[in-house]
């Protein structure tokens, strides 16, 4: 039995408290948050005890935490439960700084204990299964990487700016999918050009980010990889992607509510993509838990590691001096 302790009683702590209450095995004990009311309401929905920070991380009987605060948190709490020998799962980003966030990987392997980084989409059933594929063979070698992402709206602008920036809040999530699905075999990208805009709202100007980009990324086996993203897309959240092989072509869609298609007199209609994230990946979470845990169980290595984290951070913040700069990165 692992007794958890999470850390944030937000959207993303309510969604992995009720997976993480769900596993056989493990108990979610405590629920930590600066807002009394948010932290109480959870708890009390998963049979869990309120209690403060400092008083998990002395409490001998929790196994590890799960990180699901701000992102301006993360590290601190990293480096803080590491040395209280607790297992850790952290929301990504590590850090909007690469510096701290290598010295969270630091820390968690002096102090012993294992480290995992939320990148879901690398559990998502539907992407999963294409780098699967792709790693048997089934198109060849990979030599195009595209990817889709586009939100349906933006988030609050004070949100915005505590953020770190569109590439290192939303697009840090496709840049760890270019290095999942097109770098598997240790290629890395070398030269990377971003382009940007502000075209849905211009109080994202004024708090100094975009909401539109465009990143092409060349690595130094010549592959290449382009990813589009906006934060404003009317038909729904849109998660696509395709890579393209010697020998063929793995295409992902998106998901859809229901996969009904209508055909009559006046036209085709299909559902629309899933409404937002919590939607679309409600699998992938729920995978990315399990995961955690039978890696604790087994002592196999996690797929998403600080070091994933680091390195996807490095490609955001080329991708923003990029976009900033209108000159390429290389690497």
């Amino acid at each position: 039995m692992k007794n958890v302790a999470v850390f944030g009683a937000g959207r993303i702590g309510r969604i992995h408290s009720s997976n993480l209450a769900a596993l056989s095995g493990v108990t979610l004990q405590y629920v930590c948050d600066p807002v009394p009311a948010a932290a109480a309401e959870l708890a009390q929905k998963h049979g869990a005890e309120v209690s403060t920070i400092e008083a998990v991380l002395a409490d001998k009987s929790i196994d590890a935490v799960a990180i699901c605060s701000s992102t301006d948190t993360h590290s601190d709490l990293i480096t803080r439960a590491a040395a209280a020998g607790k297992h850790i799962f952290c929301e990504k980003p590590v850090d909007l700084s690469v510096t701290r966030a290598i010295a969270c990987g630091e820390a968690v392997k002096a102090a012993g204990v294992s480290c995992m980084i939320g990148f879901q989409r690398r559990f998502d059933p539907t992407f999963n299964d294409a780098s699967r594929r792709l790693a048997a063979g089934e198109i060849g070698t990979p030599e195009m990487l595209i990817i889709t992402s586009r939100d349906p709206g933006a988030p609050p602008v004070e949100y915005i700016k505590a953020s770190g920036g569109i590439f290192r809040d939303m697009l840090i999530h496709d840049l760890d999918v270019f290095r999942w699905i097109l770098c598997a075999d240790g290629d890395e990208a070398a030269w990377l050009s971003a382009t940007a805009s502000v075209l849905t709202d211009p109080a994202i100007q004024a708090a100094g980010d975009y909401d539109s980009t465009a990143v092409t990324i060349r690595t130094q086996k010549g592959r290449l990889c382009q990813i589009n993203t906006t934060r404003r897309a009317a038909y729904g959240y849109d998660q696509r992607f395709e890579v393209l092989g010697s020998t063929g072509l793995l295409q992902c869609g998106n998901h859809t509510p229901t996969e009904v298609v209508q055909w009559n007199a006046n036209g085709i209609t299909a559902d629309k993509p899933e409404a937002f994230f919590l939607q679309r990946y409600a699998a992938a979470y729920r995978l990315e838990i399990e995961h955690f845990f039978e890696c604790l169980q087994s002592g196999a290595a996690f797929k998403t590691t600080v070091a994933d984290g680091v390195a996807a951070q490095k490609l955001a913040d080329a991708a923003t001096l990029s976009a900033n700069s209108g000159q390429p990165v290389l690497f």
